[in-house]
């Protein structure tokens, strides 16, 4: 919800500061609604519930895969879409991947997001409210801001947002945010005292070939953007995880997976292998085998690799794939649901 906007009602209605608090725990652990605060009083309850809008987003389509993943479609008040993804694992986790703009205005040339046309940041309250959706039906307790959007472009609001997380139940610890390499963003995270996790979208190791990949490489090139995360790791004393999507033919032989472990300091960074998701853009994704060889490669010259299990593929929910795209998500077995409160 708008935490301004219930702020300020509630000091129009001559409210005790303490009533914001109420409002932020209930919904935070899960209520639905205004209705369902019952220590609030009954008039003040329904006061909000016609003044505050219980959501800043609504759901368009949500979707079901085949995994247990679940992707919801929202819109924003002024009718900018955006996606965002609850992941089930085997171990219990329910991990939630974020979105921090509509749309993207970095195109990079594999993502499905960085085709679409760009909006806008969104406000701290739209980003809380999709952690806020998936909260309502049941427990959440792992993020990562690698959804639709770069974060490090709109970080103001993207750390107010996990600043509140962990009252949902998703400690800093528990929360990622990925960049292409904004640099300004990766050394303003380096000085907050919240210890988030850093992941570094980086896809290759040479720097023309990067360019071509993802054009923002020619204002923050590669060997820039790997000394800001070098002193991102001194300051904080946690790996960054690198992102290495596997598209065949292009980045993926063992020149490249040499030049990677030249590139990155294993002390400071960790490799994780993307499987390439279709995404329309005319790369195929490289075979398990030649995915298995890479990571084999950089283990082999003292590089700590793993490889992604990919999750909602079959929803274009996996990494990359988020596009907001109505046809994609209304073809799933979930029906519309409005609104997000709901």
């Amino acid at each position: 919800m708008d935490l301004k906007l219930l702020d300020s009602k509630l000091a129009e209605l001559g409210e005790p500061r303490y009533r914001s608090g109420q409002v932020w725990r209930w919904a935070a652990h899960g209520a639905t609604g205004f209705a369902d605060m019952s220590d609030l009083p009954l008039g003040l309850r329904d006061t909000l519930a016609d003044a505050v809008p219980f959501s800043s987003l609504s759901v368009e389509r949500e979707a079901h895969a085949s995994d247990g993943t679940v992707k919801a479609l929202f819109s924003t008040t002024d009718g900018r879409p955006v996606e965002a993804v609850l992941m089930r694992y085997r171990d219990g986790r329910r991990s939630l991947c974020l979105s921090s703009q509509s749309g993207c205005p970095l195109t990079c040339t594999f993502c499905a997001t960085g085709q679409m046309k760009f909006g806008r940041n969104l406000t701290a309250s739209e980003i809380l409210d999709q952690a806020l959706y998936f909260r309502r039906s049941g427990d959440v307790d792992h993020a990562v801001f690698m959804g639709m959007g770069e974060p490090m472009m709109n970080l103001d609001n993207v750390l107010a947002a996990c600043e509140r997380l962990p009252d949902i139940g998703i400690g800093h610890r528990r929360t990622a945010i990925s960049t292409i390499g904004w640099i300004p963003g990766i050394e303003r995270l380096a000085d907050t005292p919240m210890p988030i996790r850093l992941a570094l979208s980086l896809h290759a190791a040479d720097e023309t070939l990067r360019t071509e990949l993802m054009p923002v490489n020619e204002r923050y090139p590669l060997a820039e953007v790997i000394a800001a995360c070098e002193a991102y790791y001194d300051r904080k004393r946690r790996k960054v995880f690198v992102e290495y999507v596997m598209l065949a033919g292009v980045n993926d032989s063992f020149a490249q997976a040499a030049q990677l472990a030249d590139a990155l300091d294993p002390r400071r960074f960790k490799v994780n292998l993307i499987p390439y998701n279709p995404t329309g853009s005319g790369y195929t994704g490289s075979s398990p085998k030649a995915i298995a060889a890479f990571r084999d490669e950089l283990e082999r010259r003292g590089l700590d690799a793993t490889v992604r299990l990919t999750r909602g593929r079959d929803i274009d929910a996996a990494c990359g794939q988020l596009a907001a795209r109505r046809s994609a998500v209304a073809a799933s077995d979930g029906p519309a649901r409005t609104p997000a409160a709901g």
